[in-house]
């Protein structure tokens, strides 16, 4: 780490070169520290500061952007706000003199600018005045748009690789900030899956814009699948974020113009007050159990084993099969890594590549794959029919044992 700095600064100081993790990290206000080992981040990764529209990904066009025409910063709370329509028909909303206030923020005293506490435990979207609106660029319902105010750093963990954490304390409901990436076709995504020399590495990098799927949808950009971010290549600080099952943020939906709903930002905002120097986690499959039986007997942990979203950073999956004998995956930790907090029993085994851990249970509806890529997964699985090394501790180990012995008590 020390001659990583020393080159940098010796050989070009505060001039900007090209593809240098030292510019991009000091461009945008960051710190990386490593006192563990001799470790740096992956040469072939760079810093970016917004999402990177991917071939085949487009914006709306201008004769589809709309905007408010609140004249008024204070009246971008209610529903007579263009950006907040669509929350009218949402009875949860507090009322104001007769009028739905849907803005999601606090707008005084000492939580303004904080996410308010109701939408901290809730799967909405988050809805913004943005550039098109006529409210100014200081209207409390821009905070994501504004972009990070909190100073993060990038730094190497004892046995869970990089992590990060924020130089400051941060305040529960506080935006801390979004995870980027190139915004590709679902087409490229299953491309570069294929191409990638381990094909379930490549897919933890990549996060489904599907907040807002729906195959009724008379938008053509919302009835197909959805596009996907991926933050392999490409990402801000937010990708160095460990999984917690306490997490201290949690990732919401923004979206800025309606007409970019397809495009939307994902937003991390603290769930807890956070002390500075304590390490940021977010649950990696969080909010995701949708349409889901119970799983009969689980034991204490992080809840009944579910299919998480399609985003993380730096973990691997484990596969397993339901009782059709369809194949999917939960997405893990690296081996260098470890759980935060009291994982599910299958939280517990920490393996490598090609696991073959299967758990007896009844998935929902929209979990269900294709049937060319349940073929497709089926014969990977097949090819990687051994449990290749289990990493960690003995709890680890027993973890696993448990994993295996509750399917098999299952199929009895």
């Amino acid at each position: 780490m020390e001659q990583a700095i020393e080159e940098h600064f010796y050989n070009h100081g505060k001039t900007p070169t090209p593809g240098c993790h030292w510019c991009q990290v000091r461009a945008l206000g960051l710190t990386v520290v490593n006192k563990v080992d001799s470790a740096f981040l992956p040469k072939n990764f760079e810093f970016i500061n917004d999402m990177v529209l991917g071939k085949g990904v487009e914006p709306a066009e201008d004769s589809f952007r709309s905007g408010c025409s609140c004249a008024d910063d204070g009246d971008c709370q209610f529903t007579g706000c263009l950006c907040l329509a669509d929350l009218e028909d949402d009875d949860d909303i507090d009322m104001n003199n007769g009028i739905k206030k849907a803005y999601a923020y606090h707008t005084h005293g000492a939580k303004a600018g904080s996410l308010r506490s109701r939408l901290q435990k809730s799967t909405m979207p988050l809805y913004e005045c943005h550039k098109g609106c006529a409210c100014s660029s200081e209207c409390p319902n821009r905070v994501v748009e504004r972009g990070r105010t909190v100073p993060l750093q990038i730094f190497r963990t004892q046995n869970r690789g990089w992590g990060v954490r924020s130089q400051v304390p941060i305040k529960q409901g506080q935006f801390v900030d979004r995870y980027l990436g190139e915004i590709i076709t679902a087409e490229e995504a299953d491309r570069r899956r294929a191409n990638s020399a381990v094909s379930q590495q490549k897919d933890v990098y990549l996060f489904a814009l599907d907040k807002f799927t729906d195959k009724d949808s008379l938008d053509p950009r919302l009835n197909g699948p959805p596009l996907e971010v991926d933050g392999e290549f490409m990402s801000g600080p937010t990708r160095f974020i460990n999984h917690s099952c306490d997490p201290n943020l949690r990732i919401f939906a923004r979206v800025g113009d309606h007409a970019d709903k397809h495009i939307h930002d994902l937003a991390l905002f603290a769930i807890k007050d956070i002390t500075r120097g304590e390490e940021l986690t977010f649950d990696y499959v969080d909010g995701v159990v949708e349409e889901q039986d119970e799983l009969e007997g689980n034991v204490e942990g992080c809840g009944p084993l579910n299919v998480p979203l399609q985003i993380s950073v730096s973990f691997v999956q484990l596969w397993y099969m339901d009782r059709e004998g369809c194949f999917y995956f939960r997405k893990c930790l690296q081996p260098e890594q470890r759980w935060h907090g009291a994982p599910t029993v299958v939280g517990l085994a920490i393996v490598g590549y090609g696991a073959k851990v299967y758990v007896d249970r009844i998935r929902g509806k929209r979990e269900r794959m294709l049937d060319v890529r349940y073929q497709e997964d089926r014969e990977r699985q097949q090819r990687n029919d051994m449990l290749l090394d289990v990493y960690g501790d003995r709890e680890s180990l027993e973890g696993l044992e448990k994993a295996i012995q509750f399917y098999e008590n299952g199929k009895r």
